[in-house]
Protein backbone atom coordinates (compact mmCIF):
# COMPACT_ATOMS: atom_id res chain seq x y z
CA UNK A 1 0.00 0.00 0.00
CA UNK A 2 2.75 1.97 0.70
CA UNK A 3 2.97 2.08 -3.11
CA UNK A 4 0.63 3.65 -3.67
CA UNK A 5 -0.45 6.69 -1.41
CA UNK A 6 1.74 8.58 0.75
CA UNK A 7 -0.39 10.01 4.23
CA UNK A 8 1.21 12.98 5.93
CA UNK A 9 -0.22 13.69 9.35
CA UNK A 10 0.04 17.11 9.48
CA UNK A 11 -3.38 18.89 9.38
CA UNK A 12 -5.60 18.59 6.00
CA UNK A 13 -2.32 17.86 4.00
CA UNK A 14 -3.18 13.86 1.65
CA UNK A 15 -1.22 13.30 -1.35
CA UNK A 16 -2.26 10.01 -3.47
CA UNK A 17 -0.74 8.62 -6.59
CA UNK A 18 -2.98 9.39 -9.07
CA UNK A 19 -1.61 8.07 -12.02
CA UNK A 20 -1.44 4.25 -10.61
CA UNK A 21 -5.22 5.10 -9.65
CA UNK A 22 -5.87 5.63 -13.47
CA UNK A 23 -3.88 2.58 -14.53
CA UNK A 24 -6.07 0.27 -12.74
CA UNK A 25 -9.48 2.02 -13.71
CA UNK A 26 -8.40 1.46 -17.26
CA UNK A 27 -7.50 -2.01 -16.80
CA UNK A 28 -10.56 -2.79 -15.16
CA UNK A 29 -13.40 -0.82 -16.90
CA UNK A 30 -15.44 -3.63 -17.77
CA UNK A 31 -15.56 -5.06 -14.53
CA UNK A 32 -18.49 -4.44 -12.68
CA UNK A 33 -16.61 -4.46 -9.21
CA UNK A 34 -13.18 -3.19 -7.91
CA UNK A 35 -10.54 -5.38 -7.32
CA UNK A 36 -9.80 -6.42 -3.98
CA UNK A 37 -6.44 -4.11 -3.76
CA UNK A 38 -8.20 -0.93 -5.01
CA UNK A 39 -11.23 -1.34 -2.73
CA UNK A 40 -8.41 -1.52 0.40
CA UNK A 41 -7.06 1.60 -0.93
CA UNK A 42 -10.16 3.65 -1.26
CA UNK A 43 -10.97 2.43 2.42
CA UNK A 44 -7.11 3.58 3.54
CA UNK A 45 -7.57 6.48 1.97
CA UNK A 46 -11.67 7.40 3.59
CA UNK A 47 -9.82 6.46 6.90
CA UNK A 48 -6.69 8.37 6.18
CA UNK A 49 -9.12 11.41 5.68
CA UNK A 50 -11.29 10.77 8.86
CA UNK A 51 -8.34 10.19 10.65
CA UNK A 52 -7.32 14.34 9.44
CA UNK A 53 -11.08 15.01 10.06
CA UNK A 54 -10.77 13.87 13.77
CA UNK A 55 -6.95 15.86 13.87
CA UNK A 56 -7.90 18.89 12.72
CA UNK A 57 -11.48 18.68 15.08
CA UNK A 58 -9.04 17.91 17.82
CA UNK A 59 -6.79 20.85 17.19
CA UNK A 60 -9.77 22.99 16.85
CA UNK A 61 -11.23 22.15 20.24
CA UNK A 62 -7.79 22.41 21.86
CA UNK A 63 -7.46 26.09 20.09
CA UNK A 64 -11.10 26.70 21.59
CA UNK A 65 -9.79 25.35 24.76
CA UNK A 66 -6.68 27.69 24.37
CA UNK A 67 -8.84 30.92 23.66
CA UNK A 68 -11.36 30.03 26.50
CA UNK A 69 -8.40 29.95 29.12
CA UNK A 70 -6.99 33.34 27.25
CA UNK A 71 -10.52 34.73 28.04
CA UNK A 72 -10.68 33.71 31.58
CA UNK A 73 -7.18 35.27 32.20
CA UNK A 74 -8.16 38.54 30.65
CA UNK A 75 -11.28 38.50 32.49
CA UNK A 76 -9.26 37.65 35.71
CA UNK A 77 -7.26 40.70 34.92
CA UNK A 78 -9.85 43.23 34.64
CA UNK A 79 -11.86 42.04 37.54
CA UNK A 80 -8.29 42.34 39.50
CA UNK A 81 -8.07 45.85 38.64
CA UNK A 82 -11.30 47.09 38.72
CA UNK A 83 -10.71 45.55 42.39
CA UNK A 84 -7.11 47.70 42.49
CA UNK A 85 -8.96 50.79 41.61
CA UNK A 86 -12.29 50.15 43.95
CA UNK A 87 -9.58 49.75 46.69
CA UNK A 88 -7.54 53.13 45.53
CA UNK A 89 -10.50 55.09 45.55
CA UNK A 90 -11.60 53.68 48.88
CA UNK A 91 -7.86 54.68 50.07
CA UNK A 92 -8.71 57.96 48.60
CA UNK A 93 -11.58 58.17 50.09
CA UNK A 94 -10.53 57.20 53.39
CA UNK A 95 -7.67 59.25 53.31
CA UNK A 96 -10.13 62.15 52.46
CA UNK A 97 -12.22 61.60 55.12
CA UNK A 98 -9.40 61.56 57.60
CA UNK A 99 -7.49 65.06 55.80
CA UNK A 100 -11.58 66.18 56.61
CA UNK A 101 -11.54 65.53 59.81
CA UNK A 102 -7.75 66.22 60.83
CA UNK A 103 -8.91 69.73 59.41
CA UNK A 104 -12.58 70.18 61.38
CA UNK A 105 -9.96 69.26 64.65
CA UNK A 106 -8.02 71.87 63.63
CA UNK A 107 -10.58 74.23 63.04
CA UNK A 108 -12.47 73.51 66.30
CA UNK A 109 -9.12 73.78 68.60
CA UNK A 110 -8.97 77.29 66.54
CA UNK A 111 -12.26 78.05 68.03
CA UNK A 112 -11.36 76.93 71.20
CA UNK A 113 -8.52 79.34 71.30
CA UNK A 114 -9.96 81.72 70.29
CA UNK A 115 -12.62 81.74 72.84
CA UNK A 116 -10.01 81.18 75.50
CA UNK A 117 -8.33 84.29 74.21
CA UNK A 118 -11.15 86.14 73.80
CA UNK A 119 -12.20 84.99 77.47
CA UNK A 120 -8.92 85.77 78.72
CA UNK A 121 -8.87 89.35 76.89
CA UNK A 122 -12.84 90.24 78.49
CA UNK A 123 -11.64 89.60 81.40
CA UNK A 124 -8.36 91.64 81.68
CA UNK A 125 -10.37 94.10 80.10
CA UNK A 126 -13.21 94.29 82.68
CA UNK A 127 -10.60 93.99 85.21
CA UNK A 128 -8.48 96.91 84.14
CA UNK A 129 -11.75 99.13 83.31
CA UNK A 130 -12.70 98.22 87.08
CA UNK A 131 -9.28 99.54 88.32
CA UNK A 132 -9.36 102.29 86.13
CA UNK A 133 -13.12 103.34 87.68
CA UNK A 134 -11.38 103.18 90.86
CA UNK A 135 -8.35 105.19 90.75
CA UNK A 136 -10.86 107.79 88.89
CA UNK A 137 -13.03 107.44 92.00
CA UNK A 138 -10.21 107.32 94.63
CA UNK A 139 -8.44 110.64 92.96
CA UNK A 140 -5.31 108.44 92.75
CA UNK A 141 -3.73 110.94 90.90
CA UNK A 142 -1.81 113.58 92.89
CA UNK A 143 -2.29 117.49 91.15
CA UNK A 144 1.72 116.74 90.20
CA UNK A 145 0.47 113.63 88.17
CA UNK A 146 -2.05 115.03 86.32
CA UNK A 147 0.69 117.61 85.47
CA UNK A 148 3.39 115.46 84.41
CA UNK A 149 0.41 113.08 82.44
CA UNK A 150 -0.75 116.39 80.71
CA UNK A 151 3.43 116.86 79.98
CA UNK A 152 3.46 113.77 78.05
CA UNK A 153 0.60 113.69 76.38
CA UNK A 154 2.04 116.83 75.40
CA UNK A 155 4.99 114.38 73.51
CA UNK A 156 5.47 112.48 70.90
CA UNK A 157 4.69 108.98 72.30
CA UNK A 158 7.75 107.43 71.15
CA UNK A 159 9.85 109.87 73.79
CA UNK A 160 6.72 109.77 76.04
CA UNK A 161 6.98 105.67 76.97
CA UNK A 162 10.61 106.24 78.27
CA UNK A 163 10.20 108.84 80.71
CA UNK A 164 10.36 107.37 84.16
CA UNK A 165 6.97 109.37 85.62
CA UNK A 166 5.42 107.59 82.32
CA UNK A 167 6.10 104.23 84.10
CA UNK A 168 5.04 105.27 87.74
CA UNK A 169 1.60 106.85 86.31
CA UNK A 170 1.09 103.58 84.06
CA UNK A 171 1.30 101.48 86.87
CA UNK A 172 -1.59 102.87 88.53
CA UNK A 173 -3.75 102.14 85.22
CA UNK A 174 -2.96 98.72 85.12
CA UNK A 175 -0.61 99.17 82.16
CA UNK A 176 -2.90 100.78 79.88
CA UNK A 177 -1.78 103.22 77.33
CA UNK A 178 -2.96 106.90 78.71
CA UNK A 179 -1.50 108.27 75.50
CA UNK A 180 -3.71 110.01 72.45
CA UNK A 181 -3.63 106.65 69.65
CA UNK A 182 -3.06 107.50 66.38
CA UNK A 183 -5.87 107.03 63.21
CA UNK A 184 -5.06 103.60 61.41
CA UNK A 185 -7.62 104.66 58.14
CA UNK A 186 -5.16 104.61 55.36
CA UNK A 187 -6.88 103.99 52.24
CA UNK A 188 -8.18 106.61 49.64
CA UNK A 189 -5.28 108.77 49.63
CA UNK A 190 -3.20 107.36 47.21
CA UNK A 191 -3.55 105.53 43.28
CA UNK A 192 -1.34 103.74 41.15
CA UNK A 193 -1.37 106.87 39.01
CA UNK A 194 0.08 108.48 41.90
CA UNK A 195 3.86 106.71 41.01
CA UNK A 196 5.89 105.65 38.25
CA UNK A 197 7.67 102.46 39.28
CA UNK A 198 11.42 102.01 38.85
CA UNK A 199 12.56 98.60 39.94
CA UNK A 200 11.89 96.00 42.14
CA UNK A 201 13.74 96.19 45.50
CA UNK A 202 12.41 92.67 46.64
CA UNK A 203 10.41 89.69 46.64
CA UNK A 204 8.50 87.35 48.76
CA UNK A 205 6.03 84.62 48.43
CA UNK A 206 2.79 87.47 48.34
CA UNK A 207 4.53 89.78 45.70
CA UNK A 208 7.19 92.25 45.67
CA UNK A 209 8.30 95.45 46.75
CA UNK A 210 9.07 98.09 44.14
CA UNK A 211 10.90 101.38 44.28
CA UNK A 212 8.57 104.22 43.17
CA UNK A 213 8.58 108.07 42.28
CA UNK A 214 5.66 110.25 43.19
CA UNK A 215 4.82 111.85 40.07
CA UNK A 216 3.66 115.06 42.35
CA UNK A 217 6.66 116.10 45.09
CA UNK A 218 9.10 113.84 42.80
CA UNK A 219 10.32 112.03 46.28
CA UNK A 220 10.81 108.16 46.29
CA UNK A 221 9.07 105.34 47.71
CA UNK A 222 9.05 101.75 48.50
CA UNK A 223 5.27 100.10 47.68
CA UNK A 224 5.13 96.60 49.06
CA UNK A 225 2.34 94.99 46.24
CA UNK A 226 0.42 91.99 47.56
CA UNK A 227 -1.01 89.58 45.62
CA UNK A 228 -4.76 88.84 46.60
CA UNK A 229 -5.14 84.95 45.73
CA UNK A 230 -1.61 84.10 46.89
CA UNK A 231 -2.61 85.86 50.37
CA UNK A 232 -6.15 83.90 50.48
CA UNK A 233 -4.26 80.90 49.47
CA UNK A 234 -1.56 81.48 51.78
CA UNK A 235 -4.54 82.16 54.28
CA UNK A 236 -2.53 85.19 55.49
CA UNK A 237 -5.40 87.15 55.29
CA UNK A 238 -5.28 88.39 58.86
CA UNK A 239 -1.56 88.87 59.37
CA UNK A 240 -1.79 91.28 55.75
CA UNK A 241 -5.13 92.90 57.29
CA UNK A 242 -2.46 93.23 61.15
CA UNK A 243 0.02 94.34 59.54
CA UNK A 244 -1.59 97.86 57.25
CA UNK A 245 -3.30 98.21 60.56
CA UNK A 246 0.03 98.42 62.69
CA UNK A 247 1.95 100.48 60.36
CA UNK A 248 -0.76 102.71 60.29
CA UNK A 249 -0.82 102.69 64.09
CA UNK A 250 2.92 103.50 64.68
CA UNK A 251 4.88 106.22 64.74
CA UNK A 252 8.82 106.50 65.60
CA UNK A 253 12.07 107.19 64.15
CA UNK A 254 13.07 103.61 64.50
CA UNK A 255 9.80 102.02 62.48
CA UNK A 256 9.17 102.18 59.08
CA UNK A 257 6.66 104.40 57.93
CA UNK A 258 3.49 103.90 55.86
CA UNK A 259 1.69 106.53 54.42
CA UNK A 260 -1.09 105.35 53.24
CA UNK A 261 -2.78 102.14 50.62
CA UNK A 262 -4.99 101.03 47.93
CA UNK A 263 -5.90 98.37 46.35
CA UNK A 264 -7.07 97.17 42.47
CA UNK A 265 -8.97 94.05 41.24
CA UNK A 266 -5.82 91.91 41.76
CA UNK A 267 -3.44 93.69 44.20
CA UNK A 268 -3.19 95.66 47.89
CA UNK A 269 -0.54 98.63 47.83
CA UNK A 270 1.33 99.71 50.40
CA UNK A 271 3.34 103.03 49.97
CA UNK A 272 6.02 103.04 52.64
CA UNK A 273 9.80 105.14 53.08
CA UNK A 274 12.27 103.94 51.26
CA UNK A 275 15.07 103.61 53.36
CA UNK A 276 18.01 103.61 50.83
CA UNK A 277 21.25 101.58 53.17
CA UNK A 278 20.28 98.22 52.62
CA UNK A 279 19.87 95.94 55.30
CA UNK A 280 21.42 95.10 58.71
CA UNK A 281 21.70 91.11 57.22
CA UNK A 282 23.59 92.22 54.29
CA UNK A 283 26.47 94.44 56.67
CA UNK A 284 26.31 91.68 59.23
CA UNK A 285 27.51 89.01 56.05
CA UNK A 286 29.75 91.62 54.97
CA UNK A 287 31.45 92.05 58.14
CA UNK A 288 30.88 88.45 59.60
CA UNK A 289 30.79 89.79 63.03
CA UNK A 290 29.76 93.37 64.63
CA UNK A 291 32.33 94.55 67.50
CA UNK A 292 30.74 94.67 70.72
CA UNK A 293 30.13 99.01 70.79
CA UNK A 294 28.68 98.44 67.01
CA UNK A 295 26.20 95.31 68.43
CA UNK A 296 25.19 97.30 70.89
CA UNK A 297 24.38 100.60 69.20
CA UNK A 298 21.61 98.70 67.06
CA UNK A 299 20.33 96.80 69.71
CA UNK A 300 19.73 99.05 71.78
CA UNK A 301 17.61 101.25 68.58
CA UNK A 302 16.13 97.98 68.54
CA UNK A 303 15.31 97.90 72.28
CA UNK A 304 13.94 101.69 71.87
CA UNK A 305 11.69 100.54 68.77
CA UNK A 306 10.14 97.04 70.55
CA UNK A 307 9.39 99.52 73.56
CA UNK A 308 7.51 101.70 71.92
CA UNK A 309 5.43 98.36 70.24
CA UNK A 310 4.69 97.08 73.17
CA UNK A 311 3.05 100.26 74.84
CA UNK A 312 0.81 100.20 72.11
CA UNK A 313 0.28 96.41 73.15
CA UNK A 314 1.88 95.15 70.28
CA UNK A 315 4.02 92.19 69.62
CA UNK A 316 6.03 91.92 66.43
CA UNK A 317 7.60 88.55 66.14
CA UNK A 318 9.84 88.35 63.58
CA UNK A 319 12.45 90.25 64.83
CA UNK A 320 16.01 89.30 62.51
CA UNK A 321 19.00 91.28 60.58
CA UNK A 322 16.80 90.58 57.52
CA UNK A 323 14.21 92.64 58.64
CA UNK A 324 16.35 95.79 60.18
CA UNK A 325 17.00 98.36 57.07
CA UNK A 326 19.41 101.32 58.07
CA UNK A 327 18.53 104.71 57.00
CA UNK A 328 21.11 106.82 54.72
CA UNK A 329 22.62 108.33 58.46
CA UNK A 330 23.31 104.95 59.74
CA UNK A 331 20.19 104.41 61.86
CA UNK A 332 17.65 101.45 62.38
CA UNK A 333 14.21 101.38 60.55
CA UNK A 334 11.84 98.15 61.82
CA UNK A 335 10.43 97.08 58.85
CA UNK A 336 8.04 94.11 57.68
CA UNK A 337 4.85 93.90 60.08
CA UNK A 338 3.56 90.53 58.64
CA UNK A 339 3.90 89.30 61.86
CA UNK A 340 2.83 91.96 63.97
CA UNK A 341 -0.38 91.53 66.15
CA UNK A 342 -1.70 93.50 68.78
CA UNK A 343 -2.79 91.56 71.75
CA UNK A 344 -3.12 92.88 75.43
CA UNK A 345 -2.69 89.47 77.04
CA UNK A 346 -1.48 86.88 75.24
CA UNK A 347 -1.89 84.71 71.99
CA UNK A 348 -1.25 81.05 70.58
CA UNK A 349 -0.15 81.54 66.94
CA UNK A 350 3.30 80.01 65.87
CA UNK A 351 4.84 82.33 63.46
CA UNK A 352 7.95 83.81 62.96
CA UNK A 353 12.13 82.68 62.00
CA UNK A 354 12.53 79.20 63.55
CA UNK A 355 16.35 80.54 64.74
CA UNK A 356 14.91 83.45 66.50
CA UNK A 357 11.78 81.56 67.84
CA UNK A 358 10.87 81.20 71.66
CA UNK A 359 10.38 78.02 73.15
CA UNK A 360 7.09 78.65 74.42
CA UNK A 361 5.53 79.51 70.98
CA UNK A 362 7.54 76.16 69.41
CA UNK A 363 5.73 74.13 72.32
CA UNK A 364 2.06 76.12 71.05
CA UNK A 365 1.63 77.40 74.64
CA UNK A 366 0.10 80.98 75.38
CA UNK A 367 2.69 83.51 75.21
CA UNK A 368 3.20 87.22 75.33
CA UNK A 369 5.36 90.20 74.08
CA UNK A 370 8.38 88.50 76.07
CA UNK A 371 9.14 86.82 72.94
CA UNK A 372 10.23 89.96 71.61
CA UNK A 373 12.72 90.34 74.34
CA UNK A 374 13.95 86.52 73.28
CA UNK A 375 14.66 87.46 70.03
CA UNK A 376 16.35 90.31 71.23
CA UNK A 377 18.75 88.36 73.00
CA UNK A 378 19.45 85.65 69.98
CA UNK A 379 20.06 89.15 67.19
CA UNK A 380 22.58 90.40 69.70
CA UNK A 381 24.35 86.96 69.78
CA UNK A 382 24.21 86.59 66.10
CA UNK A 383 25.77 90.23 65.56
CA UNK A 384 28.47 89.57 67.98
CA UNK A 385 29.40 86.04 67.15
CA UNK A 386 28.23 85.66 63.17
CA UNK A 387 25.64 82.95 63.77
CA UNK A 388 22.39 82.34 65.87
CA UNK A 389 23.04 80.11 69.03
CA UNK A 390 20.54 77.27 68.47
CA UNK A 391 21.52 77.36 64.26
CA UNK A 392 21.15 73.55 62.50
CA UNK A 393 20.15 72.78 59.01
CA UNK A 394 17.00 71.72 59.78
CA UNK A 395 13.86 73.83 61.45
CA UNK A 396 13.23 71.15 63.55
CA UNK A 397 16.79 70.63 65.05
CA UNK A 398 16.59 74.16 65.35
CA UNK A 399 13.81 73.51 67.41
CA UNK A 400 15.17 70.96 69.09
CA UNK A 401 18.05 73.22 70.66
CA UNK A 402 16.02 75.73 71.47
CA UNK A 403 14.05 73.29 73.63
CA UNK A 404 17.25 72.22 75.29
CA UNK A 405 18.62 76.08 75.57
CA UNK A 406 22.08 75.12 76.12
CA UNK A 407 23.99 78.07 74.60
CA UNK A 408 27.79 77.62 74.25
CA UNK A 409 29.29 81.80 74.45
CA UNK A 410 32.38 82.62 72.34
CA UNK A 411 35.63 83.40 74.52
CA UNK A 412 35.06 87.01 72.80
CA UNK A 413 32.14 87.65 74.36
CA UNK A 414 32.12 90.61 76.79
CA UNK A 415 30.70 89.38 81.02
CA UNK A 416 28.17 91.84 80.98
CA UNK A 417 26.73 90.71 77.33
CA UNK A 418 26.77 87.40 78.90
CA UNK A 419 24.97 88.24 81.43
CA UNK A 420 22.59 89.95 79.41
CA UNK A 421 21.70 87.16 77.47
CA UNK A 422 21.76 84.81 79.93
CA UNK A 423 18.95 86.81 81.52
CA UNK A 424 17.04 87.08 77.57
CA UNK A 425 17.47 83.66 75.96
CA UNK A 426 15.88 81.87 79.15
CA UNK A 427 12.29 79.84 78.64
CA UNK A 428 11.66 80.92 82.64
CA UNK A 429 9.42 83.59 81.64
CA UNK A 430 9.70 84.47 85.42
CA UNK A 431 13.35 85.21 84.99
CA UNK A 432 13.36 86.55 81.56
CA UNK A 433 14.22 90.15 81.66
CA UNK A 434 11.32 92.75 79.87
CA UNK A 435 8.89 90.41 81.21
CA UNK A 436 9.26 91.44 85.12
CA UNK A 437 7.92 93.94 87.33
CA UNK A 438 9.87 96.69 85.63
CA UNK A 439 9.68 95.39 82.30
CA UNK A 440 11.57 97.04 79.96
CA UNK A 441 13.55 99.39 81.96
CA UNK A 442 15.15 96.85 83.35
CA UNK A 443 16.77 95.93 80.23
CA UNK A 444 17.94 99.09 79.45
CA UNK A 445 18.96 99.62 82.85
CA UNK A 446 21.85 96.69 82.27
CA UNK A 447 25.24 97.34 82.78
CA UNK A 448 26.62 96.15 79.37
CA UNK A 449 24.07 99.23 78.36
CA UNK A 450 25.57 101.48 80.83
CA UNK A 451 27.11 104.32 79.03
CA UNK A 452 23.80 104.85 76.37
CA UNK A 453 22.22 107.81 76.81
CA UNK A 454 19.09 106.77 75.19
CA UNK A 455 16.99 110.04 75.14
CA UNK A 456 20.18 111.06 72.40
CA UNK A 457 19.77 108.27 71.33
CA UNK A 458 16.22 108.38 70.82
CA UNK A 459 16.49 111.77 68.77
CA UNK A 460 19.35 110.48 66.55
CA UNK A 461 21.67 112.77 68.21
CA UNK A 462 24.15 110.21 68.43
CA UNK A 463 26.88 109.47 66.12
CA UNK A 464 26.38 106.09 63.83
CA UNK A 465 28.90 103.38 63.73
CA UNK A 466 28.41 103.07 59.95
CA UNK A 467 27.38 105.47 57.24
CA UNK A 468 25.91 103.64 54.12
CA UNK A 469 28.01 104.85 51.06
CA UNK A 470 24.97 106.46 49.01
CA UNK A 471 23.91 109.23 47.66
CA UNK A 472 20.60 110.21 49.31
CA UNK A 473 17.50 111.57 47.35
CA UNK A 474 18.15 110.26 44.01
CA UNK A 475 16.54 106.89 44.68
CA UNK A 476 20.13 105.02 45.16
CA UNK A 477 19.91 101.66 44.82
CA UNK A 478 23.49 100.23 45.19
CA UNK A 479 23.25 98.68 48.44
CA UNK A 480 20.06 96.00 47.07
CA UNK A 481 20.19 92.87 45.21
CA UNK A 482 18.89 93.24 41.47
CA UNK A 483 15.70 91.03 40.76
CA UNK A 484 14.28 90.41 37.29
CA UNK A 485 11.64 92.27 36.28
CA UNK A 486 8.18 90.70 35.15
CA UNK A 487 5.31 91.68 33.75
CA UNK A 488 3.54 93.73 35.80
CA UNK A 489 -0.59 93.15 35.79
CA UNK A 490 -0.98 96.46 38.07
CA UNK A 491 -4.26 98.57 38.01
CA UNK A 492 -6.68 95.93 36.54
CA UNK A 493 -10.27 96.56 36.89
CA UNK A 494 -12.50 93.08 36.95
CA UNK A 495 -14.73 91.32 39.05
CA UNK A 496 -12.85 90.59 42.73
CA UNK A 497 -14.06 87.95 44.12
CA UNK A 498 -11.73 88.89 47.30
CA UNK A 499 -12.46 92.33 47.72
CA UNK A 500 -14.80 91.80 51.10
CA UNK A 501 -11.85 90.16 52.80
CA UNK A 502 -9.92 93.80 52.36
CA UNK A 503 -11.91 96.59 52.70
CA UNK A 504 -9.96 98.76 54.79
CA UNK A 505 -7.04 98.95 52.08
Amino acid sequence: MDNHHLLNNSRGSVSLNLDQLQHNNNNNNNNTSFPAQTTDQLLAISQAQANVQAQVQAQLAAEAQMQARLEAQAQARAQAQAQAQAQAQAQAQAQAHAQAQAQMQAHIQMQIQAQAQAQIQQQHDQQTQLQNQYNLLNNNLTIEEEKQLEELKRMPSYQAIIQPNYQLLTKKFTGENLLPQRDTSSKGKYHLKDFQIMRTLGTGSFGRVHLVRSVHNHRYYAIKVLKKHQVIKMKQVEHTNDERRMLKLVEHPFLIRMWGTFQDSKNLFMVMDYIEGGELFSLLRKSQRFPNPVAKFYSAEVILALEYLHSHNIIYRDLKPENILLDRNGHIKLTDFGFAKEVKTVTWTLCGTPDYIAPEVITTKPYNKSVDWWSLGILIFEMLAGYTPFYDQTPMKTYEKILQCKIHFPSHFHPDVVDLLIKLITPDLTHRLGNLQNGSTDIRNHQWFQEVIWEKLLLKDIETPYEPPITAGVGDTSLFDHYPEEQLNYGISCEDPYAKYFTEF
